[in-house]
Formats: structure tokens, sequence, C-alpha cells
């Protein structure tokens, strides 16, 4: 364990997924007090949080896709632990529609895409804004996909979505500095259930056509997001790729 981010408070929205559960760890164990957040069940996030090194976590319910809500988080993190220094956005949406079948990407999940997965993400860094600006060194990392570049994705509305979180990095980049850093960090396939329908056979076949020969981990991830907190602190308004070379295919 490090003591790089002692004294920080970091919250993590979707920390009980894959990838927020992995980041979650990693920040605690780097120092910080770290607030891991679910939509619905208040057990699965406490069952991470009490996995974690350190004393002093919450975990707390919050509804990404509804602003007062996220509100009321930054209200219950100011008054319970007094700062934010740290929000990642790691919750998201997808669902797989080929993108040839136009008519299978209907209005309602375009607008449930967008809104979980670039809405969700903005609402939380407006609502948490004044909280990482008093802190001085604040930082907010947003888990994007290479599919924002490439074109491949599970659908071409979450692919755009990606996209867009990738222009919101480089605009509140500029707009909160030098207070506030943003930074997205973009991965490949990662080994978790998050894309319905994917199995092992889908995982092998990307291992194979990967440069450095397998698909990625949650703990890859979360390590890309340790990084941005704790060693890239003159960098703002980019995306960082770990996808293992993916997108050179």
């Amino acid at each position: 364990m490090s003591n790089d981010l002692e004294g920080k408070v970091a919250v993590i929205l979707g920390g009980t997924g894959g990838i927020g559960a992995a980041t979650a760890t990693r920040l605690a164990k780097a120092g910080a007090t770290v607030v891991v957040t679910t939509q619905s069940g208040i057990a699965k996030a406490q069952q991470v949080v009490d996995s974690l090194p350190g004393s002093g976590h919450l975990a707390a319910v919050t509804s990404i896709t509804d602003s007062a809500s996220l509100v009321d988080l930054a209200n219950c993190v100011k008054a319970q632990l007094g700062r934010a220094d740290i929000l990642v956005n790691t919750a998201g949406f997808t669902k797989p529609v080929k993108h040839a079948d136009l008519d299978a990407l209907t209005d309602e999940l375009i607008d449930e895409i967008m809104k979980v997965n670039w809405r969700a993400q903005f609402a939380a860094i407006r609502a948490f804004r004044a909280l990482l600006d008093e802190s001085g060194d604040g930082l907010v990392v947003n888990v994007s996909s290479i599919s924002a570049t490439t074109g491949v994705g599970s659908n071409i509305a979450y692919c755009a979505a990606k996209a867009g979180l990738d222009v919101m990095a480089a605009s509140l980049g500029r707009a909160l500095a030098p207070r506030i850093r943003v930074l997205n960090v973009s991965p490949g396939v990662v080994d978790t259930r998050f894309v319905p329908g994917r199995g092992a056979d889908f995982n092998d076949k990307v291992a194979a056509t990967t440069p450095l020969g397998r698909i990625g981990t949650p703990d890859d991830i979360a390590a890309a997001i340790e990084a941005c907190a704790t060693h890239l602190k003159f960098s703002t308004g980019v995306t960082i790729v770990v996808d293992g070379g993916r997108r050179l295919n």
C-alpha cells in the first residue's frame, strides 16, 4: 500500500461493477477514502466497501440518470466526509445491435444509451463541481471506449456516446482548469459482463487478434485510473487508451 492519495476522497459511480470495484480497491490501497455507489440496493456496495483496505469508506445509493439524486449524493459526501477530490464515472449501459440493422436501434434505445453513457456523466460532474473545485486538485476520470474512434462497438449509439465523452473531456478540461483536471480512460474489450451475450468465445477471438495477446482485465483499467490520480498530474482534457493495441487492427 502507498499513501499517494492519503487525505483524498474518491467517489466512484458504478462502484459495484467490475471496473468500479477494481478502481475502489486501487484507490483505497493508495490511501484514499472511497465512496462506492450503486443504483439499487446498498448491500452490494457495502460488500465492496467492506473488502477495501483502510477505514472510513462509504456505500451509497444514487441514480445516475436523476440529477437531483446526484446532487443529494454530493451533499451527503460533503456532510459525511467534508470533501471530494476525485470523481470516477464507471457506470454505463449498452445492448448489442448490429450496425446495419437500423430499425433495431430504436429512438427509445438511443435515448437510453445517451442518457446513461453521456448525460449522466455530465450531470455527475455538474453536481460535484463545487466540491472538486474546493479541493483545488480535483480530478474527474470518465471511462470511455475505443469504440469512440474505431466506430466498432456494441451499437452505433454507444459509439457516439463514447465519442461524446471524449469531446467532453477536451471541453471540460479547458473549462474547469486549473483547479479540476478531466481525463478519460478508454478500454478495448474488458473481461466483464458489461455487454450482454458476450462470453468466452468472443473474448478468445478478440484476444487472438489483439497485439498484446489478451483482452483487458478490470484491474488494467483501474490501474490507468489510479495513474490519472497519482502520476499524470500534468495531463488534462485527453483520452488515455488502454486496449492492448486493439485499435491498431
